[in-house]
């Protein structure tokens, strides 16, 4: 019997037998490829859970802090006249401002020159050094002050520039000034004349105690140019004099630097803009935390509805959400839910549950708001909604106020006893510098360390007497880049021995003051044989009869103690008991906290998505493993038919031999 065949060379169908049986053998592929799909489906879900989950806690940032049920809104009837704004230690009521003055800034003018560009002097290294303060007494006629008295600011840090070869010019001048940024502002005017060129200066701060005193320590050429002294002096002459803003909040008289007045009605800032008059509103900020919590409700209803879709099932189309019984999404669901029915510890007693201002769960797990009801809640009890959204505390002294806590702090009231006050360090010296005037020489530096900062302090030459000297050094000492880019400071005062006092601006153990001659007149001159100061004391107590940690003027609660991580702040005061604090937290503040350990690295949802990225990377190594496998297998049965179809082809040809010599042997017999 022939054998029958359509191969290439037999007939054999080759390509498709192989197509075939590696269709079986591919069966596991598609089992792992459904499973990669799936678990993808998975990894796009927990994405979508994580975008809602995000944005709801966008929603608690501004409820989970207490600054939000702290700060007041503040409205004025002509902003024209004067704005407002209000802070946390602002209080509601109503007032009547009348504006009848507004402060600017002193403008002097130097004598003119030719040019802009010329050298002025002989080069030598020069010291500008500028103070800031009043000027009263006498009389002031063309710009020049006549037995005029100048009093330093000893809160207005004193600036110096260096002048040298290099800017001695009134071009350079001008922008070494500017260019130190010490409170001054510096430009040139020309007006036409022989000598056009003036030096204009002019302070940047409004006021009269911005005033201006220039010394000048070096050539002789730039002291006759740049020397400004208005009870003494004077090579500028004024421009403008400065001045206070004069207003009245309530008929009662208030007198200001600055067109910004933070001092007539506590945590209230006017910004006076013109003369006028107008009336100022400070009431509670109920639209804004109304606006939050509304925020908070949606964004919630937000979360709870692709929470339902993405675990959804329909009967009718048996078709299942993505995460349908995953573990991951129900126990965040679970513990959100549980965070907002639980009652909360309430502030002093006050709100514990959201239904008590207003929202409630529906039947499908939502949120509902009763917008009159909240705005009850807010207009009466104000306070007591912050407590129940955000971490707040409530002292019963007014000396102690709440600082921080920590997600470890537990709601709940604590007694405040306080050991030891904090204190700071200070220098006292032991010279009478009300005996005679002091006076300091030309290229006075001394070596100031505070805190542990140390920086080199240029002081102003001249004759001061005892409160002048005082100002000057304070001044000298805040001015100074070394510390005041640290944001470090000292006071300085006169006792009542004539001993001069420097405090430093910090509380606790790292407070202290310390001075080293340097250059021209001795440290001994102004504080005597005293040289380093006493360190100040860290505050001590406890919080509810367990010892807590002071640093400064902060106690914290002791690690492991309810009142862990709960900071207050005592700002002096006496010793002994100091009431209490209660503390409470809130929702929006938990909730916060939750809703972190679900969102970061190490979070619920990062480890499920974790989970299952390292599920779907061994699915693809074993995707790879196999194609490699069907790969070898393919190639070997493509290789075993491709034999057996040349084995056949032979065959096929031997067939043909045998039956065409069978044919002509049967042939031969017949004839």
């Amino acid at each position: 019997m022939a054998i029958q065949s359509t191969g290439v060379g037999s007939g054999l169908p080759v390509d498709t037998i192989v197509s075939k049986l590696m269709a079986i053998e591919s069966l596991p592929l598609a089992s792992i490829q459904k499973k990669q799909t799936s678990y993808q489906a998975d990894v796009t879900a927990l994405g979508a859970l994580s975008g809602s989950v995000s944005s709801f806690q966008s929603s608690l940032i501004a409820l989970s802090s207490a600054s939000t049920f702290k700060t007041l809104a503040a409205t004025a009837s002509d902003t024209a006249v004067a704005s407002v704004t209000a802070s946390s230690t602002a209080s509601v009521g109503n007032y009547n401002v009348n504006v009848t003055q507004l402060a600017q800034a002193q403008t002097i003018s130097s004598a003119g020159q030719i040019n802009t560009t010329s050298s002025i002097g002989g080069g030598a290294s020069t010291t500008l050094s500028f103070q800031f303060g009043s000027i009263s007494g006498g009389t002031q006629t063309g710009g020049i002050y006549s037995g005029a008295t100048f009093t330093q600011d000893a809160s207005q840090a004193t600036g110096t520039v260096t002048i040298d070869s290099t800017n001695n010019s009134l071009q350079g001048i001008r922008d070494a000034i500017n260019n130190a940024k010490i409170g001054v502002n510096a430009s040139i005017v020309g007006d036409g004349s022989a000598t056009p060129y003036h030096l204009v200066l002019n302070s940047t701060s409004t006021g009269a105690t911005s005033s201006l005193k220039i010394s000048v320590a070096g050539d002789a050429n730039l002291q006759n140019l740049l020397s400004y002294d208005p009870a003494g002096t004077q090579n500028f002459k004024e421009v403008t004099t400065g001045q206070n803003a004069n207003l009245t909040v309530n008929g009662i008289a208030v007198s200001s630097a600055s067109n910004k007045v933070g001092t007539a009605i506590q945590g209230v800032t006017i910004s006076a803009q013109k003369i006028g008059t107008t009336s100022i509103a400070v009431n509670t900020n109920t639209s804004a935390v109304q606006n939050s919590i509304n925020s908070f409700v949606s964004a919630y209803n937000s979360l709870n509805s692709t929470i339902a879709q993405l675990t959804s099932y329909n009967p009718t189309t048996k078709a299942a959400g993505a995460l349908l019984g995953d573990p991951t999404v129900q126990a965040i669901q679970n513990q959100v839910r549980n965070t907002l029915s639980t009652a909360v510890n309430g502030l002093g007693g006050g709100f514990t549950s959201l239904a008590q201002i207003g929202i409630s769960f529906q039947k499908d797990g939502s949120l509902a708001v009763d917008s009159s009801k909240l705005q009850t809640a807010l207009t009466n009890n104000f306070n007591d909604v912050g407590g129940l959204f955000s971490a707040m505390g409530k002292t019963t002294d007014s000396l102690t106020s709440l600082s921080g806590s920590t997600a470890a702090t537990q709601p709940g009231d604590y007694a405040i006893k306080v050991t030891q006050i904090a204190t700071q360090g200070v220098l006292t010296g032991d010279v009478n510098l009300n005996s005679a005037s002091t006076t300091i020489a030309a290229g006075t530096k001394i070596d100031v360390k505070i805190d542990g900062l140390s920086g080199t302090v240029s002081l102003a030459a001249g004759n001061y007497t005892a409160s002048q000297l005082a100002s000057m050094i304070q001044s000298s000492i805040n001015g100074t880049a070394s510390f005041s880019n640290a944001g470090v400071t000292v006071t300085t005062s006169i006792d009542s021995n004539g001993f001069l006092n420097i405090t430093s601006g910090s509380f606790g153990s790292a407070s202290n003051v310390s001075l080293t001659s340097n250059a021209g007149t001795s440290v001994s001159a102004l504080t005597g044989t005293v040289s380093t100061g006493t360190t100040g004391k860290n505050v001590a107590g406890t919080l509810n009869g367990v010892s807590a940690t002071g640093l400064g003027q902060i106690l914290t609660g002791a690690s492991g103690s309810p009142s862990e991580g709960l900071q207050i702040l005592v700002n002096g005061g006496a010793t002994g008991d100091r009431g209490k604090v209660s503390f409470s937290q809130g929702y929006a503040y938990k909730l916060n906290n939750l809703v972190t350990s679900f969102l970061g690295t190490t979070g619920t949802i990062s480890s499920a998505t974790k989970g299952i990225n390292t599920t779907l990377a061994s699915l693809q190594k074993q995707t790879d493993e196999l194609n490699a496998r069907l790969l070898k297998t393919q190639n070997r049965l493509q290789a075993q038919y491709s034999a057996l179809d040349t084995v056949i082809s032979k065959l096929n040809a031997t067939q043909s031999f045998l039956t065409a010599q069978i044919g002509i042997l049967n042939g031969s017999t017949n004839k």
